[in-house]
């Protein structure tokens, strides 16, 4: 009897501990599948929470550029997407560079750029007398202007960040150039636009070259209403004397936005060895274009120019409407090119 108790509470005993060890062994597999002891468990878990930040990471902030220019300093987020544009000049750099805008002054658009005339985009009134209003209504995040509308730019700005990009014509190629390199760092087209400019030096090189060896004297006339004014170094034109290359056939020509108003008697005692005409008239159309009969009179035929055929009429359409370009610049520069042997 006493060998059989001593048996049953060694068993009993047995018993007990095995329970133990078994609920000891399911509380630890319940820690780990619950995270709460088991490694393995706690990077799969991580792993979760990584995955879904990566799908839901937020976009970068638009970056912000501070842009000087002469008429201040103005804040301008880069890859704008509602851009009006009222100066010929940069809408035909945007062209150039495959740049979206949202409007621009529809009349005296020249004929190169023409497709700004449809629907598609925006009239944002004329040169002079931009249409706050739809201006306003479009919500732009740039608008770009030059001299001609420089008097409402306390306005524009009021409605969107606005910037002053006319080209300084007493510095004609570096501004050119600094314009093209900010609307390269505006619109992410910098190397599109160093590419541009590095093609257009070429050219100019090669034409300073050949009109430098000549040594000709020239002189720059703007016909407007039947009337002409004579345009020297340091002008809106003075391009030709300045880059180009050509004497002055009169190194005393006053300095304005108009021009020295002049006769055709002053032209035959410059006697220039080239003429260069810009028809006003033919893009504004107050008036009737000058016609050689206009230019090409008794005095003018007495000139050096009028005798080697000389005598050259400049595209307006590049020279007074849209200068400072990607595209007119170098169609300047071929058209100079074209005359000079």
């Amino acid at each position: 009897m006493k060998k059989k108790m001593v048996t049953g509470k060694t068993f009993g005993m047995t018993l007990v501990l095995a329970m133990s060890l078994v609920l000891s062994a399911c509380g630890a597999n319940n820690n780990a599948a619950s995270g709460n002891g088991g490694g393995n468990s706690a990077q799969a878990e991580g792993a979760a929470p990584a995955a879904t930040a990566a799908a839901t990471v937020a976009p970068a902030e638009p970056q912000e550029l501070t842009i000087t220019h002469e008429l201040g300093e103005t804040k301008v987020q880069k890859n704008p997407q509602k851009v009006v544009v009222f100066d010929f000049g940069v809408l035909d750099s945007l062209d150039k560079l495959g740049v979206t805008v949202a409007g621009v002054p529809q009349a005296n658009i020249p004929p190169y750029l023409s497709k700004y005339e449809s629907a598609d985009y925006a009239n944002v009134g004329g040169l002079k007398e931009p249409d706050l209003e739809q201006i306003s209504a479009i919500q732009p995040d740039l608008i770009i202007i030059s001299g001609r509308q420089s008097d409402y730019y306390e306005e524009l700005s009021k409605i969107g960040p606005t910037i002053y990009m006319g080209v300084d014509t007493e510095r004609y190629m570096e501004s050119y150039k600094e314009n093209a390199e900010k609307l390269g760092q505006i619109f992410g087209k910098e190397t599109e636009v160093a590419a541009e400019l590095e093609n257009v030096d070429a050219s100019i090189q090669a034409l300073n070259e050949k009109v430098t060896a000549a040594g000709k004297k020239a002189l720059i006339i703007l016909a407007n209403d039947g009337n002409i004014s004579a345009y020297g170094s340091g002008s809106r034109f003075g391009i030709i004397h300045d880059v180009f290359g050509f004497a002055q056939a009169d190194e005393n020509i006053e300095a304005s936005t108009h021009g020295q108003s002049v006769s055709f008697e002053y032209v035959a005692e410059k006697n220039p060895d080239y003429l260069f005409v810009i028809d006003r008239g033919a893009v504004v159309s107050t008036s009737e274009p000058a016609s050689k009969e206009l230019v090409e009179n008794d005095l003018v035929k007495n000139t050096n120019a009028y005798k080697n055929g000389k005598i050259v009429y400049l595209d307006p359409n590049y020279w007074y409407l849209s200068g400072g370009g990607l595209l007119s610049v170098e169609a300047m520069v071929n058209e100079v090119a074209a005359t000079v042997e």
